[in-house]
């Protein structure tokens, strides 16, 4: 209604239009809820399918690896090759699977691995007289004496610390499932980083 009394009218385009009300900001909490959720969805995949942390413990490996490294572990690789011998794995525990274990593989599947003394021979259809590894990686030798022949889907593994490692010489092969992967970087300590650390291919 305007001055006069007379109710005042408007066409469609003069219709006075009222303000929205201002956006809410989120809060404190709706942000710190926001970025956990897209932390979960980034950082757990790639922990479970591509990579996860893993720090030595022991002295089995030594002198390639010591207590205390902090390795990056390639879980990524074996989902499209096969380990080769002289690497590097992280493995399950066969005798439990909720422990894990880091060792270097020495025989593949269907192979015979002799042990006499300290040396290691291996059996296989390209060496049936047998193939003596050169192991380089080796300070501390022990002395065994022993023959296993694996299944097709079997790998021997030691640690280089031969006489201070609990490996396939004690409780037997291991499964190829049982394979987490390989170490791909080493971050800890900073004088040794390095790519795929401790792997020697014969």
């Amino acid at each position: 209604m305007n001055e006069n009394g007379n109710t005042q009218s408007y066409t469609p385009e003069e219709i006075p239009r009222q303000a929205p009300p201002p956006k809410k900001k989120p809060g404190f909490f709706a942000d710190l809820l926001q970025f956990i959720l897209i932390s979960i969805f980034i950082v757990l995949p790639i922990r479970l399918f591509i990579a996860q942390p893993f720090i030595v413990s022991g002295a089995s490996m030594e002198p390639t690896f010591e207590s205390g490294n902090y390795l990056i572990v390639d879980q990524l690789s074996y989902h499209f090759e096969k380990p080769s011998r002289g690497t590097v794995v992280i493995f399950k525990y066969p005798k439990d699977p909720t422990k894990f274990f880091i060792k270097r593989i020495i025989g593949l599947p269907s192979e015979t691995i002799e042990i006499n003394d300290s040396k290691v021979t291996i059996k296989n259809d390209a060496n049936p007289e047998g193939l003596v590894l050169n192991e380089p990686y080796i300070k501390y030798p022990k002395t065994d004496f022993l023959s296993v022949k694996l299944d097709n889907d079997e790998y021997f593994v030691m640690g280089d610390n031969r006489a201070g490692s609990s490996d396939s010489r004690i409780w037997g092969a291991l499964s190829e499932e049982l394979i987490i992967g390989r170490p791909f970087i080493r971050l800890l300590p900073p004088s040794k980083i390095s790519f795929f650390p401790g792997s020697y291919n014969e």
